[in-house]
Formats: C-alpha cells, sequence, structure tokens
C-alpha cells in the first residue's frame, strides 16, 4: 500500500484556512495509518512558532499524534549525503545557480531524497521546487489530495 508525508505547505494551508483543513481531515480519515510525519517538515513548522503557545499547538496538532506512534521519518545519514550531491548536480546541469537557492530549499531536497529512501510519496503544492529536484533524483511527488 502506498505510504505518504505531508509537506510544510499543506500543514500551513490548513492552519490558514478552514476548507484546507476539513481537506486534510479527510484525508487523515482514509489514509492516516499510511501516513508518517518528515522531521523536516517538524522542524520547519516549529521555526514558525514565535510564541511559546503556538509551539504547543503545533506540537499538540501536528507533531504529537505522529511522535507517539512512532511514525516520524527521519533522514538517514545517506539521504543528508546524497542532499548535498543533488545540490551540486543541480548546479552543473545548471538547473539552480550556486546560491541562488532559498534555504527552505535545502530542506525540500533532505525531503525528496530521505522520501525517496523510504519509498513514500510526498504531498505538497510546492511543485516548482520538487520538479526540478526530480529531474536529477527522481522521487514520487503528488498534489495534494491523493485518493480522496
Amino acid at each position: 500500500m502506498r505510504r505518504f508525508v505531508l509537506d510544510t505547505n499543506v500543514y500551513i494551508a490548513a492552519d490558514r484556512d478552514r476548507a484546507k483543513a476539513d481537506e486534510l481531515i479527510a484525508f487523515y480519515q482514509s489514509f492516516l495509518p499510511v501516513t508518517s510525519l518528515h522531521a523536516v517538515v517538524a522542524q520547519e513548522l516549529l521555526l514558525g512558532a514565535i510564541t511559546a503557545a503556538r509551539g504547543s499547538a503545533i506540537r499538540a496538532a501536528y507533531i504529537a499524534p505522529f511522535a507517539s506512534r512512532r511514525r516520524v521519518l527521519t533522514p538517514s545519514f545517506a539521504s543528508w549525503a546524497r542532499s548535498g550531491e543533488v545540490i551540486a548536480e543541480l548546479v552543473r546541469k545548471r538547473i539552480i545557480t550556486p546560491g541562488g537557492f532559498a534555504r527552505s530549499f535545502l530542506n525540500d531536497v533532505v525531503l525528496a531524497v530521505s522520501c525517496r529512501e523510504a519509498g513514500v510519496t510526498l504531498v505538497t503544492d510546492n511543485t516548482a521546487d520538487f520538479e526540478r529536484i526530480a529531474r536529477v533524483a527522481p522521487f514520487e511527488c503528488i498534489p495534494p489530495w491523493p485518493l480522496t
């Protein structure tokens, strides 16, 4: 059965828009048992929590349910190393320029290569960045919402 990881932008959209939250809930109703949280996504969600209350809310809503079930995907050393190779290859092939990308793109590369390594499908609205990554490191990436 297909397994999923949701990108940070999916959670942010759900947090900001009730309709998107309802879409996330509908997805969870069908696919929660085969969905994991990625450690990079947890980091990105928490770095936006500039108050203690906001951090607690993010942990309770998005992180704790996965952590308590030990369904957090953490990049391996091989994924971290591969992410550097992917970025170098993207520069060599002139898909990106050296220093011409946001720091968040580095996280996206780690996310992509570790999803591939784990055999999970990434669900994201950030198709532009992930399509660039897939040009040198193919992985399964789809827009919201699969099979709902």
